[in-house]
């Protein structure tokens, strides 16, 4: 006969086995048993579940649950969204995507002296990970190439290299979350957070920043592209 062991796969060998009893009544309760394993794989040292092994149990459990849960992160639901230009399916995870020009609801704090309200914002370009958001304002609706010019983001709250200062927004992105998921979880945090104020004297529009918005705000004058100011990069100094 030929000693064929060397090829399995990993073998398992049972430890442990838990036997659930419950009783027949309207309102059931129920037992649980914890047994040990010989070397033989028969149940030995018959006791009830102690907390201990409860715990073990939760563990190992929701280790499984959550490797499995991490291979859905940033996974596409059908086919890939045309605003997708980059994934990087990394255990933090990163995706670039853009977003054409659209009207928003936007929120300011009470000392720029800016009512909140509905307004147009320009095409924008999206990095972000699990952590961070970084973006920039693109100049026409079309699918940026990596030679694509970017303009800083015409928003405060946001440094001159693009980073995005989130101030006390809870930002909970789940090793669950699939590509849609990600982006629009991005995009509402930054649109539903209250802008505030100028990061390091930054100013990154051609012109007054307030002045901008309070002339946008609940109307539907388009986004004056004059006003954005070029960045010195490319789409291809982010990847």
């Amino acid at each position: 006969m030929k000693d064929i062991t060397q090829d399995f796969g990993t073998l398992y060998h049972p430890t442990s086995a838990l036997v659930f009893y419950q009783t027949n009544e309207r309102i059931i309760e129920t037992y649980v048993e914890y047994f040990d394993m010989d070397k033989n794989g028969n149940p030995i040292n018959a006791h009830p579940l102690t907390e201990k092994e409860a715990k073990s149990l939760v563990k190992a459990l929701n280790t499984k649950i959550l490797k499995e849960k991490s291979k859905d992160f940033l996974k596409p639901k059908g086919i890939l969204p045309t605003n997708i230009l980059h994934i990087n399916p990394s255990e933090n995870g990163s995706v670039l995507w853009y977003t054409k020009a659209m009207k928003r609801q936007l929120y300011f704090t009470e000392n720029l002296e800016i009512p909140n309200g509905m307004a147009e914002v320009p095409a924008m370009l999206w990095l972000a990970n699990k952590r961070s958001l970084k973006i920039f304002a693109l100049s026409s609706n079309r699918r940026p190439t990596d030679k694509t010019h970017l303009f800083y983001a015409p928003f405060f709250n946001v440094y001159e290299n693009g980073n995005v200062c989130m101030g006390t927004v809870d930002v909970n992105i789940q090793n669950s979350n699939s590509l849609e998921e990600f982006t629009e979880k991005w995009e509402n945090y930054f649109f539903n957070s209250y802008f505030s104020h100028l990061m390091n004297e930054h100013n990154p529009i051609n012109g007054n920043c307030v002045s901008l918005w309070k002339s946008l705000i609940n109307n539907d004058k388009p986004f004056p592209k004059e006003a954005l100011k070029k960045a010195n990069r490319t789409l291809q100094n982010l990847l």
